[in-house]
């Protein structure tokens, strides 16, 4: 497993993490003894970066993690979790110190730890972003010893660069996918210039860029890929990446003809991520072992060549641009 830097923490992580929201709920039934094999398989390929948040399962995914580190001992891996989304309902004002703290409170119990890795903003209300004392509240827990980092998990593009104003903002966490494709004409040369660490998460568009989905696949009704397609319950973004199921599938079929015969289609679609620079660490999900193997895999894929990747910019500009371009 590659490693590489995390902005200005003065940590290196595993350019293929673990994202812990398939563990935690929404993607139909995970049962416990599947999440943590799915962790420890993660761990063994050699992740060292896995994200979660206080709301996957209630607090579900954040104690499925501490009782496998628990049990594993030895070196930890970072682990980075999220608050906010708690709220109800959730608005600019919830975003206050007395909330923040006891979000992160119960973190720090449910991950069975003194001090938390990593505290992002759970894609908060657009208004936070222009509130320069919630920054302060994270520069207050940083100072109490509740926090490490602090970094931010946004919808938009322009969410990502206002973030990054603040000066302790380390992270930024962001949908980018072959669906995706915006962050890199700005958002990450700017990232690059402030040092600030980005994880790329939806890499495989809710697994539609896995290749094994069709018009016919069915959903469980737990699972947002049922109920969230038109932002019903979140941003419709997190679902499919925002494009329309009918028009990804057709989409896939043409990306499936430029995968190479050593890979996998998700493997391919997470080495296209890769190729980016500017990503610190990309976080698919997993429900399972061998998902979790075979991500970790995508890390041994060899480079894409130049060709390949400007025809996957050309589908982009021609088929998928429309629907999401200017909407995130």
């Amino acid at each position: 497993m590659k490693q590489r830097t995390f902005g200005r923490t003065g940590k290196t992580v595993s350019e293929i993490g673990f994202g812990a929201w398939a563990i935690g709920g929404a993607w139909g039934d995970v049962s416990k003894e599947d999440a943590k094999a799915a962790l420890h398989a993660s761990l063994d390929a050699g992740t060292t970066f896995i994200d979660t948040a206080d709301v996957y399962g209630d607090g579900r995914s954040e104690q499925l993690i501490s009782e496998v580190l628990k049990e594993r001992g030895g070196d930890q891996p970072y682990v980075a979790t999220k608050l906010g989304r708690r709220l109800s309902p959730h608005v600019a004002e919830g975003y206050n110190k007395q909330n923040m703290t006891a979000f992160v409170e119960r973190s720090l119990v449910n991950l069975q730890t003194d001090c938390l890795d990593l505290v992002q903003l759970h894609c908060p209300p657009p208004a936070v972003y222009y509130q320069q004392e919630v920054f302060g509240y994270l520069d207050d827990l940083v100072a109490a010893g509740k926090i490490r980092h602090y970094g931010v998990s946004v919808e938009k593009v322009e969410e990502a660069l206002k973030a990054i104003e603040y000066p302790n903002v380390q992270s930024v966490q962001i949908i980018y996918n072959i669906f995706r494709q915006r962050p890199a004409s700005l958002f990450f040369a700017e990232a690059k210039k402030r040092q600030v660490g980005v994880i790329a998460r939806v890499p495989l568009a809710s697994g539609l860029l896995t290749g094994k989905m069709n018009a016919s696949t069915a959903f469980a009704a737990d699972d947002h890929r049922a109920f969230n397609r038109h932002g019903e319950a979140f941003d419709k973004g997190e679902t499919f990446a925002g494009v329309p199921y009918d028009v990804a599938l057709e989409v896939v079929e043409e990306i499936r003809k430029l995968v190479p015969a050593n890979a996998t289609m998700a493997e391919f679609a997470l080495r296209w991520i890769l190729m980016e620079d500017a990503v610190s660490t990309v976080i698919p999900g997993a429900r399972n072992a061998a998902q979790a193997q075979a991500n970790a895999r995508a890390s041994a894929v060899p480079a894409l060549p130049a060709d390949t990747m400007e025809a996957l910019r050309e589908i982009y500009r021609n088929r998928i641009a429309q629907y999401v371009h200017h909407s995130w």
